[in-house]
């Protein structure tokens, strides 16, 4: 069973429309039973890094994701990011699952970046355009399996260890997004 994590922000209904499709037995929760039952967590969300912390943290939810780092846990866009250790949206700390950190995206282009960008992978056959949507991202490192090219380098998808981090929208990308998401959940990329 695939737990997506319901703290309050994120796409959810998506998501878990995106994994039934898949075929993928996939509930809502943010109950710790259901979390410490599930095979496999997603950690979506939408919207500030801040305020996402803060309603893991009302929820009690952030100790539980931490101490549960033995499964896997895929972050989707702002999900993706709440795994590092800290972000300078809003000067917060992370999971801390993710070693890194969440910066403003510097570019000669539009900010958030919005829209449709071709991955770039070494890893990864799965380099189709993609859906993004967002004004932050994380550094450059050796846990990057594909990026995007936005006037500067933008971690698409990420791993380490047991955790997969996807910045793009994989349930608003089409057949391509639906078969990243799909990659992850059967073991990732590397």
């Amino acid at each position: 069973m695939i737990a997506v994590i319901d703290y309050g922000l994120g796409n959810i209904k998506n998501i878990q429309r995106a994994l039934n499709r898949l075929g993928f037995n996939a509930i809502l929760t943010d109950r710790v039973e259901d979390i410490e039952a599930a095979d496999t967590l997603i950690l979506p969300g939408v919207g500030h890094f801040k305020d996402a912390m803060q309603a893991i943290e009302k929820r009690g939810l952030k100790s539980i994701l931490q101490n549960i780092s033995h499964k896997p846990i895929i972050g989707i866009c702002l999900g993706m990011q709440l795994l590092y250790e800290h972000s300078a949206e809003g000067d917060v700390e992370g999971l801390q699952l993710f070693p890194g950190n969440i910066i403003p995206i510097q570019t000669p282009y539009p900010v958030p970046h919005l829209g449709w960008n071709n991955l770039i992978s070494n890893y990864t056959t799965l380099t189709q355009d993609v859906y993004f949507v967002h004004s932050y991202q994380a550094e450059m490192s050796d846990h990057v399996v594909a990026y995007a090219d936005y006037g500067t380098l933008i971690p698409a998808i990420v791993q380490y260890k047991n955790f997969i981090g996807i910045q793009f929208h994989p349930e608003k990308s089409g057949e391509d997004g639906l078969a990243i998401l799909n990659q992850a959940l059967k073991g990732g990329f590397l």
